[in-house]
């Protein structure tokens, strides 16, 4: 599917990243639903994922849904480095390809930061939620923003990237770079590195669904006929489908780098970030997620004053947050309706 082109756009400026290299000229393209309260009190952040676009978020939004647009006014930021807004495969030189900058989940927040407050005067965020990548911005807007967010339900995420997750994202990159035409992230416009996307997509697919999903052969419900009609026809199809190859790197840095513990004033302690955070944050991990498992949310609930951790039953894996279920999605909207309905943090 190629990318959207309906997404509005945030002039961000220069902004100085963590890294200190300032990336001047930035942009944040973002999508909204729904009609902004007179009181500014119906807003729902709802970041992107890796790789995904503001359009692969919507089938969460919709009439009778917790995300309902006539009673929300839901803001889909897009990732800094996913293709719409500032990414390596749209910013001039010099940061240009292989040379754009590492990109933390704080600099996501602070952009999206901006975008809330400056574009639309919101001093006061009823929920922010997401999924995967989605879920460490969500951790990070609670803990960058604690004044802010009067709720956080981050779902089939974290707030910090776990070792065998990291050797998940750099087998992934070794895949990628492995092909000759990748060529250190300099290849042409119209040559892509399709051997390597290729590799790329069927590491992932190892990962994102779990064992049981392919022992029951679960990618049936899909549309798929076989093992082999699955692996190139939903992965292989989906990183070749407009995913620039140095884009998929820059938001990999990204997820890799991913510690709310380096938000500034925690000097790199993730449990003092979590310990941070104010609002009622419920994390809904997925029950075979093999990257995200249960074990790490309940790890992060317990330094949250107000955490709770309800796993998403069933053999989906990370991708019981994807959208693809009907049942997943019921459970997800069902915790966040009830979410909404308990009072949020409200500052003193």
């Amino acid at each position: 599917m190629p990318a959207p082109t309906d997404a509005e756009y945030f002039d961000l400026g220069d902004i100085t990243l963590q890294s200190g290299i300032t990336l001047r000229g930035a942009r944040l393209a973002y999508k909204t639903f729904g009609t902004l309260a007179d009181d500014r009190s119906n807003v729902v952040v709802y970041p992107t994922w890796y790789s995904g676009w503001h359009s692969d978020n919507e089938w969460l939004i919709g009439p009778g849904r917790a995300l309902d647009p006539a009673e929300r006014f839901v803001i889909i930021p897009n990732m800094l480095g996913n293709g719409l807004s500032s990414s390596p495969s749209n910013t001039p030189s010099p940061h240009d390809g292989p040379r754009f900058p590492t990109i933390t989940f704080h600099d996501q927040v602070e952009a999206q930061y901006r975008l809330v407050t400056e574009k639309f005067g919101v001093s006061s965020i009823s929920l922010v939620t997401g999924w995967s990548m989605g879920a460490g911005q969500t951790y990070q807007w609670a803990v960058s923003h604690p004044e802010m967010v009067q709720r956080a339900a981050p779902f089939c995420g974290s707030s910090i990237t776990a070792p065998h997750n990291k050797v998940f994202l750099e087998s992934l990159v070794a895949a990628l770079t492995a092909d000759a035409v990748f060529s250190e992230g300099d290849y042409a416009p119209d040559r892509w590195p399709v051997k390597g996307l290729r590799a790329f997509a069927r590491v992932y697919s190892g990962w994102g669904y779990s064992q049981a999903f392919y022992w029951n052969e679960t990618w049936r419900e899909l549309g798929f006929t076989s093992l082999d009609d699955f692996l190139v026809g939903f992965w292989e199809n989906f990183f070749r489908d407009g995913r620039d190859p140095n884009n998929l790197i820059a938001m990999l840095r990204t997820w890799h780098a991913g510690n709310v513990g380096a938000t500034p004033g925690f000097d790199g302690d993730v449990t003092k970030a979590l310990a941070s955070i104010r609002c009622p944050l419920l994390a809904m991990p997925a029950e075979k997620d093999l990257y995200f498992p249960p074990e790490d949310e309940r790890w992060a609930s317990q330094y949250i004053e107000h955490g709770e951790v309800r796993v998403i039953p069933g053999n989906w894996g990370h991708f019981a947050g994807g959208g693809a279920n009907p049942v997943d999605t019921d459970f997800i909207d069902a915790g966040l309706r009830e979410l909404l309905a308990r009072p949020g943090y409200v500052p003193d």
